[in-house]
């Protein structure tokens, strides 16, 4: 039987509203699935909240990944601190989920390869029932069985409305979505497994483009973060990196170029992904180069 959850939810001693979930016919405590935002004329919800053994842990990884798992790690941590289960629905994307904040408003994109793979695990049927994976696509089966898609190679339109109808307020469909999401993030290793391994996968697809539109060729791994980074943020454009590179194989002197890339406006997240970084570096686990030929560092 699918499971079943309870939402509620109080104000707390700061003034945010927390919605709460409790699983139906399960000793399982409460759990808080988000907190109450207003961003710009949206409504949604937001959850940051860090829970020890519910974060991304390079070392977790790296005997299956090897150096992949550390690659990944600073933008991880600038993402969501490596939290498995943040959440945010209050902007245009409508849902964004997972240590790497994938956003359900790209066709094809990171967060529906992410719910088409979670639709193959075995929990799939009890979080969300009504949902399918057919034709290689997510779709919405009714009570007679009838297949609806909910997203295509040009629209996430159903999918976004399905997991939150409206920026409008808070609806109650969002909170249950919501709901299910996090605590499935929370309490299926599966889960977890697939956020990680999906977004190596596309570090490691998208390094290999980027290379080819900026010449990545012996970039130390640094350099290659703060690329990659950049662009998962959306924060500049390719001729920006490239204008940011071109130091004549100063690779010192490029980093540190790319670092001042909206530092105008997000001066923190730089920050920490510049620590992270150093970290890494410092430790011995980032101190590799780009060798594009294979796409693998050395």
């Amino acid at each position: 039987m699918a499971y079943s959850f309870t939402i509620s939810s109080n104000v707390l001693p700061n003034g945010r509203t927390a919605y709460l979930g409790t699983r139906l016919n399960s000793p399982e405590a409460r759990f808080t699935i988000g907190y109450r935002t207003r961003y710009q004329d949206n409504f949604g919800l937001y959850n940051t909240d860090v829970k020890a053994g519910l974060v991304y842990q390079p070392a977790a990884y790296r005997a299956r990944y090897g150096f992949w798992a550390d690659f990944i790690y600073p933008t991880a941590y600038v993402e969501s601190k490596g939290s498995f289960f943040c959440l945010n629905t209050y902007d245009r994307a409508r849902f964004t989920f997972g240590f790497m904040q994938y956003a359900a408003h790209v066709p094809n994109g990171d967060f529906v390869r992410y719910v088409r793979a979670l639709l193959q695990l075995p929990l799939a049927a009890e979080y969300f029932p009504r949902l399918t994976l057919k034709q290689g696509r997510i779709q919405y089966q009714s009570n007679d069985e009838t297949l609806t898609p909910l997203e295509s190679d040009t629209s996430t339109k159903g999918l976004m409305e399905y997991l939150n109808p409206t920026l409008l307020d808070i609806e109650t469909q969002e909170t249950i979505c919501a709901a299910r999401m996090v605590h499935w993030a929370q309490h299926d290793a599966l889960n977890q497994q697939t956020q990680v391994e999906l977004a190596i996968a596309h570090f490691q697809a998208n390094l290999l483009r980027y290379h080819r539109r900026l010449g990545l060729d012996q970039a130390p791994a640094r350099v290659c973060i703060a690329v990659c980074d950049i662009l998962h943020q959306g924060r500049a454009t390719f001729d920006r990196i490239a204008a940011a590179l071109n130091t004549g194989g100063n690779w010192d002197r490029a980093y540190a170029n790319l670092l001042t890339i909206g530092a105008a406006n997000y001066a923190e997240r730089i920050k920490s992904l510049k620590q992270k970084i150093a970290e890494g570096v410092g430790a011995g686990v980032l101190q590799k180069t780009y060798h594009a030929a294979t796409n693998t560092f050395v």
